[in-house]
């Protein structure tokens, strides 16, 4: 697909969401993802409720694709595999052959609505396994080819059986689908009086060449190494939390995401695709809240820069500041009593005498009237610096300096990305954007709020008690080993 097809593409896309979604209250989010997950050649799971539209959905996404056939049922616990594959073909079984009629059935069409799903019994779901997953029906002796493009269920809630489990997982979007909030309800009132849907133009329906064409495309869309890492993380952090997503499931939702990008006429993937991930690797709603949460906080903020860590390389040079704003000159035994030297004493005693004369009075001033103290408090006397340490710590903290205004830098970049994702996305929740872009803001103000502190410790270093010019030696003016703190790259 070329640059101008790619975009043509792209714009009907966006003319046909905008006519799915038409006439239904706050359902922008589910048609569109309905709608994606079906270019990407898979299934929906949308749970909630009975009189959510959740068949209304299915029945306008059969008009997004020119000819296609669809196939609706509502399973219960008596339903019989004859309703959802057809009938046995009479003149097979005097033939010896097991084959059934599927014209005008689940494994002829493609586009289907399967309601309450899980109901059905065990025989009809594994037989709905292949079906979804390989796209073929076992009938008779062979396997049967399907034209299926995707199937939406529905269902109140998911059992927990192990067929139930292994169906569920067939699903790579779940969705939850939940009545009109309080502020839609006027709006769903007013939807009694409106003409019955149809797509107004058919030209927008997609067909099978625009669909080929879009693989083509999303098979280009490159994979940055920024984005495997965030995917590889939040990996780790499911595990931990103790959720599965199968090898199979993760594979697939990265063709999801690919397909996303090559609608938007994107050849690369981009952080922010990543907030349709919660559906995908999720089972329920509070779980999805969790992984969009975790997305929120790490989605356009690299680790090196995230204001817990800087603020702890920060904390580091203070507290050096202070200890060398406190030092001095005098050194104390463990004891905590004055450890005198020969030059203290006396400078002109001879050796032998010195020690002796140090010894009697560290024990005189270590009395049990407190003169150690008022001894201490007497000698004590602010430490000096000189160049050579007071510039090794303030090129230290310059080099935090340029990697914070890298930092904000790059983080100035993100927050752009993000607002021409805003403007231009076919997918993505805006809402969800808007709380990533608030905590981006709030990052970076953290991130000026350190560079400000960061400062204020150089200034201190800058102003730290200084030798005599013509006092300092190399000996007293040694540099210092750097201040340790948490590696920034």
């Amino acid at each position: 697909m070329n640059t101008f097809e790619s975009v043509a593409l792209s714009d009907r896309l966006r003319g046909l969401a905008l006519q799915l979604e038409r006439g239904l209250v706050e359902r922008r989010v589910v048609v569109r993802r309905c709608l994606l997950t079906a270019l990407a050649g898979e299934h929906t799971l949308l749970i909630g409720p009975p009189g959510t539209a959740k068949s209304e959905l299915a029945r306008r996404l059969r008009a997004a694709f020119r000819d296609a056939r669809y196939f609706e049922r509502l399973l219960t616990r008596f339903t019989v595999p004859e309703e959802l594959f057809g009938p046995l073909s009479i003149r097979a079984l005097e033939q010896d052959r097991y084959e059934r009629h599927t014209a005008g059935f689940l494994p002829d069409a493609s586009i289907a609505f399967i309601d309450e799903v899980f109901k059905a019994n065990s025989a009809i779901l594994n037989a709905l396994l292949t079906l979804l997953n390989e796209r073929e029906f076992d009938n008779g002796a062979g396997r049967q080819r399907c034209p299926l493009v995707s199937v939406i269920g529905a269902t109140n809630d998911v059992p927990e059986d192990e067929v139930g489990e292994a169906f569920f997982d067939r699903f790579l979007t779940r969705l939850p689908v939940a009545p009109v909030s309080t502020d839609g309800f006027a709006a769903l009132l007013d939807t009694g009086c409106t003409d019955p849907w149809s797509l107004a133009d058919d030209a927008l329906a997609l067909a099978d060449a625009d669909l080929a064409a879009l693989a083509a495309a999303a098979r280009q869309v490159a994979l940055p190494a920024g984005v495997v890492a965030v995917l590889s993380a939040l990996r780790t952090h499911l595990a931990a939390e103790g959720g599965y997503v199968s090898d199979r499931r993760w594979v697939k939702t990265l063709w999801l995401l690919r397909v996303a990008a090559a609608s938007e006429g994107r050849s690369t993937l981009r952080v922010w695709d990543l907030l349709l991930l919660p559906a995908c690797v999720a089972p329920d709603a509070p779980r999805q809240a969790a992984v969009a949460d975790w997305l929120t906080r790490h989605l356009g903020v690299g680790e090196s820069c995230a204001p817990a860590r800087l603020a702890r390389v920060v904390q580091a040079f203070e507290a050096q500041l202070e200890a060398e704003q406190k030092a001095n000159d005098l050194d104390y035994d463990d004891a905590g009593r004055l450890r005198f030297s020969a030059s203290d004493l006396s400078a002109g005693m001879a050796d032998e005498c010195v020690t002796d004369v140090a010894t009697d009075l560290a024990e005189k001033i270590g009395d049990a009237k407190g003169g150690a103290g008022a001894l201490r408090m007497r000698y004590s006397r602010q430490r000096r610096y000189g160049p050579a340490h007071i510039g090794a710590r303030t090129a230290q903290i310059d080099d935090l300096l340029a990697r914070i205004a890298g930092y904000q830098a790059e983080l100035q970049a993100e927050r752009a990305s993000l607002a021409d994702c805003r403007r231009n996305t076919l997918w993505l929740d805006d809402a969800e954007l808007g709380q990533v872009e608030r905590h981006l803001a709030a990052t970076a103000s953290a991130i000026v709020d350190l560079a400000a502190r960061a400062r204020d410790a150089r200034r201190g270093f800058e102003n730290l008690p200084r030798l005599p010019a013509e006092a300092a030696s190399a000996a007293d003016d040694a540099v210092p080993e750097p201040v340790l703190h948490e590696p920034l790259a």
